[in-house]
C-alpha cells in the first residue's frame, strides 16, 4: 500500500488492469497534489488527452477552463485543482461515433483511495452522467439534464455538470438557464474553495 499521495498516483499510473480492452494501450491520467481544493472528475480522456497525459487539453477543456472563469496556470495547478477522471485511460470509440464509456476497472479499484488522500477538497465537480451515477447515487434524477438542473440539491459537496463537449452545444443552447444561473454560482463556489 502507498504512503503517500504522490506514491498512490505513481501507482495509479502505472496500473495496467485493462491494458487488453485499451486500443491505444494503458496511459492512465491523473494530476493531484496534497492541499487541493477543488476536484473535478470527468468522464475519460479523448485521444488528445491520451497523447499528452495532460487532461482537459482539448476543446471540452477550454470550455470548461471557461465556465470556470480559470486560465490554464490556475487550472493545472494540482496544488488547487485535482483533477481525475471515471476512466483514467482512452476507452476507443463507439461503433456510431464518440468515445466508449469510461473503463469500469477504474473508479472502483482508485477513487476512494484517491479521494482519502485529498483531505482538503472542498468541492467536487461531476463533469457528465458516469461521474454523476458514481458519486450521487440514488441521488442524482433520472437524467444528465435533471440531475443538472437539480445542482442547487448537491451543494456544498458536489456541482454536476453536463460533459463541456462540442457535442452538447446543442444541449446548451435548450438550457440556457445553465449559462444564466448555474455558471456565475459555479464560478463563486470555485473561487470560495480555493481561498
Amino acid at each position: 500500500m502507498s504512503g503517500t499521495l504522490s506514491d498512490l498516483v505513481a501507482e495509479v499510473r502505472a496500473c495496467r488492469i485493462c491494458e487488453g480492452a485499451l486500443p491505444l494501450g494503458p496511459r492512465p491520467v491523473v494530476r493531484m497534489a496534497e492541499g487541493a481544493r477543488v476536484l473535478i472528475i470527468g468522464q475519460a480522456p479523448g485521444t488528445r488527452v491520451h497523447e499528452t497525459g495532460l487532461p482537459w487539453n482539448d476543446r471540452s477543456g477550454d470550455r470548461l477552463r471557461d465556465w470556470l472563469e480559470m486560465d490554464r496556470e490556475a487550472f493545472y495547478d494540482p496544488a488547487r485543482i485535482a483533477i481525475m477522471p471515471m476512466g483514467f485511460c482512452y476507452p476507443g470509440r463507439l461503433p456510431r461515433g464518440g468515445d466508449a464509456p469510461p473503463r469500469p476497472e477504474c473508479a472502483p479499484r482508485w477513487h476512494a483511495r484517491l479521494r482519502s488522500a485529498l483531505p482538503a477538497v472542498r468541492l467536487t465537480l461531476l463533469v457528465g452522467s458516469y461521474a454523476q451515477a458514481w458519486y450521487l447515487g440514488s441521488r442524482r434524477k433520472a437524467t444528465m439534464t435533471e440531475t443538472v438542473a437539480a445542482w442547487r440539491d448537491y451543494l456544498p459537496d458536489f456541482v454536476p455538470l453536463p460533459h463541456p463537449s462540442w457535442r452538447n452545444t446543442a444541449w446548451l443552447g435548450r438550457h440556457p438557464w445553465f449559462e444564466s444561473e448555474l455558471v456565475p454560482v459555479l464560478r463563486r463556489r470555485v473561487k470560495d474553495a480555493l481561498s
